[in-house]
């Protein structure tokens, strides 16, 4: 198995490539190793790895955040072992939990409509960086996104926020006035 490697925008997080689709739903965030325990038993075992601090797994990458203090020269290689190791054996990617997760978008509420514009446009151009943008909720003409992966944390996550996936949804949706970013 031969596994590519990717920068994002955030310097501190790689996206692996392994070749296959891992993920055939939703994007699976595991900011902590208790989320991972919960949700992916490849994550879980990325986080045994030291310098480990965040693993969301996507279609057909597996974005890695890695600490302060780890250096990617080592970790890439630790990871890359673990991936071909745990995959090449036909172990599980996500647990049924995760599997089970389903984003419903039939919803014609403006909220709805977000959520629509943000699963079909948005999301596809954020996980070929890497990241993650899923919508929380729309209230009184703001819309509430979170980031993941290489978009938590990532420099210019707020440029992206307001230049790019504001500017859309008020362009579709003009009850959108705002978008904010929630943790």
């Amino acid at each position: 198995m031969f596994i590519q490697t990717e920068a994002t925008p955030n310097p501190a997080t790689l996206k692996f490539l392994p070749g296959r689709i891992l993920n055939t739903g939703a994007a699976v965030d595991c900011p902590s190793p208790e989320a991972a325990a919960a949700l992916s038993p490849l994550a879980e075992r990325l986080f045994q790895l030291d310098g480990v601090t965040g693993v969301m797994i996507g279609g057909d990458a597996i974005s890695v955040t890695k600490a302060e203090d780890a250096v990617w020269e080592v970790l890439k290689l630790q990871v890359m072992g673990l991936l071909v190791e745990h995959l090449s054996r036909g172990h599980q990617v996500l647990s049924p939990a995760a599997t089970a997760m389903v984003t419903g978008t039939d919803d014609d509420s403006v909220g709805g409509r977000v959520k629509r514009l943000i699963e079909t446009r948005v999301r596809p151009a954020v996980a070929r960086d890497g990241g993650d943008i899923v919508f929380d909720r729309f209230d009184e003409g703001i819309v509430y996104l979170r980031m993941k992966g290489a978009c938590a944390g990532c420099p210019s996550a707020t440029v992206t926020l307001k230049n790019g996936v504001e500017a859309m949804l008020k362009a579709y949706v003009p009850e959108v006035l705002a978008v904010r970013q929630v943790p």
